[in-house]
């Protein structure tokens, strides 16, 4: 007879074809291994929802296939005090199954991280914008915002036929556009375009906190936190702060 670890081993390589190992332990009696049953059932069971979510969410994509290369675009930081506005164009191949993609603000940090290589590695094509505070304070930012996107699908390997953009419509494009109110949640290829820009930002203000550790950038990102706020008033603001975010109450802080 084999050991419950013996056993566990079994259904772990099993992965997602686990039904004769369940027949086969059925009448096993021993608890530990009714245990393992009742977990990779759940596990089963959660996997296949997951796969249905995700079938809903690439919906958007199945309806205009037949027009070619499908690419969803999005941005990150457009509210913060500090640091640039992140564009990304994203375009995934037909039926591309990647477990768990989502609206990057509904993902923990570390599964943003494994879900930015895997949308890395299994995408037709990425294109990433960035638009520093400077540009964002000279034309305001929805206009960098755009700047940012345009830049993001000029930077795609090919060129997309279709353009899936979370809830803006870019001027000035000739590629069609469908905006789609909270689409980082409704498109597959949106969701990837959100986490791509979402880590994109993050491990550059991460970087921005070794240069200026007194903001807390590598936390706060650059947004309002208050701590942030206490170290605007403590030492005024640094050459990536959006003066324009800052005009209301520069007066208390230190230039």
């Amino acid at each position: 007879m084999k050991t419950i670890s013996e056993v566990k081993q079994e259904f772990e390589l099993a992965k997602g074809d686990r039904e004769k190992l369940y027949l086969q332990y059925t009448d096993d009696t021993r608890q530990g291994v009714k245990n393992l049953i009742q977990k990779y059932k759940r596990a089963d069971r959660q996997l296949q929802l997951e796969y249905k979510r995700l079938e809903m969410m690439s919906t958007y994509e199945k309806m205009h296939e037949k027009e070619g290369l499908i690419c969803g675009i999005d941005e990150a930081g457009r509210g913060p005090l500090a640091g640039p506005v992140v564009a990304a164009a994203v375009i995934l191949p037909k039926d591309c199954k990647i477990l768990y993609l989502n609206d990057s603000k509904k993902l923990t940090a570390k599964r943003r991280d494994s879900l930015f290589d895997e949308i890395q590695e299994k995408a037709i094509a990425v294109g990433v914008g960035i638009v520093g505070s400077e540009r964002i304070d000279e034309i305001n930012i929805l206009q960098a915002t755009y700047e940012a996107m345009k830049m993001a699908v000029a930077n795609l390997k090919y060129e997309p036929n279709l353009l899936l953009n979370d809830a803006v419509t870019i001027p000035n494009l000739e590629i069609p556009q469908i905006p789609i109110i909270h689409g980082d949640a409704k498109s597959v290829s949106i969701a990837a375009a959100s986490i791509i820009a979402k880590v994109t930002r993050d491990r550059m203000m991460a970087e921005y906190d070794k240069i200026f550790p007194e903001y807390g950038f590598a936390d706060n990102k650059g947004y309002g936190s208050a701590s942030h706020i206490e170290a605007l008033k403590e030492n005024g603001p640094s050459f990536i702060h959006r003066r324009s975010f800052l005009k209301n109450f520069m007066n208390d802080f230190k230039e």
